[in-house]
């Protein structure tokens, strides 16, 4: 994905630091970062605390040491693979503020974008507290995007997923939950998922999953338009992530077997087919994944 000389949002909340350590690497005893993060996000696609997970890491911190800025104060020095992910993750949420405020100028609404918050091991979001293990997430109380960069430097070695764009569709699929909430999408199905019994709010759950897989889609399809910053490859590294983040998958890399009434995000088959349609179409009106039989989704 080409970004070169592509300007960074201001939109950033940088909380690394702050809640006392990030990621902790597997010392002797300890679980490794990779088999922890498979393992926490298997646990909590199938319902779980992934918490507990990470209560089993032990060592150093991910970061590389401190250095003493002029005041004389500690600053965390890290590592020039996560400065570089923390530029790519401004650019991308930039080009997201780009393609939605254009497409919602289309539609007489104004875009208002949220905010990314970067943090590591723990944050207090307005939607209560959560860990690295819960993974990149949307908070609408807040209007954030949540996300520890330790969860793009171990994509490959926990799920099989890398490359820039997989990186880019993870935020984009993140601020498409915003998209949701602005639209008043996102609030009315969790009243609705309120009022169900759990297996009938993990449909509402999938349905919402899966329209946010179009609209990273739909804002692929609209970046590429404008930037021409898509390369070969590209978009097979967004669906690959798609396929190894489906329900199914999950479950049948934790215990053999799938329960598909668990479902809450959709299967690889529904992730990729909706991130397609997305990008093909680039077309918000095709995004409906709620008028479709739950069986035709």
């Amino acid at each position: 994905m080409r970004l070169d000389g592509r300007r960074e949002s201001t939109n950033v909340d940088d909380r690394r630091g702050s809640s006392g350590g990030g990621f902790r690497l597997g010392g002797k005893g300890g679980l490794g970062i990779g088999a922890a993060i498979v393992i926490a996000l298997i646990t909590m696609f199938l319902g779980g605390d992934p918490s507990s997970v990470f209560s089993m890491l032990d060592g150093e911190d991910e970061y590389t040491g401190v250095v003493t800025s002029s005041s004389g104060s500690k600053v965390e020095s890290r590592s020039q693979q996560e400065q570089e992910l923390e530029h790519f993750a401004k650019q991308v949420l930039a080009s997201t503020e780009d393609v939605w405020t254009e497409e919602f100028r289309k539609i007489g609404r104004t875009y208002e974008p949220p905010t990314l918050v970067l943090f590591s091991g723990s944050v207090q979001s307005g939607c209560g507290g959560a860990t690295s293990s819960s993974g990149p997430f949307y908070c609408s109380a807040d209007e954030s995007v949540y996300i520890d960069l330790s969860f793009f430097m171990n994509m490959k070695s926990s799920l099989g997923a890398d490359g820039d764009f997989a990186y880019a569709y993870v935020i984009a699929h993140e601020v498409g939950h915003h998209v949701q909430h602005l639209l008043g999408t996102l609030n009315d199905a969790h009243a609705r998922m309120s009022r169900l019994s759990e297996e009938e709010a993990n449909k509402v759950s999938v349905r919402l999953e899966l329209q946010a897989d179009c609209y990273a889609g739909i804002w692929a399809y609209h970046e590429n338009k404008m930037f021409s910053s898509l390369e070969d490859g590209d978009l097979e590294e967004a669906i690959t992530t798609a396929s190894v983040i489906g329900d199914d998958y999950l479950q049948k890399k934790a215990q053999g077997y799938t329960v598909p009434e668990s479902f809450n995000h959709g299967t690889s088959k529904q992730r990729m087919k909706w991130l397609k349609k997305g990008f093909e179409s680039g077309d918000l009106n095709i995004a409906d994944t709620f008028s479709p039989s739950y069986s035709n989704l």
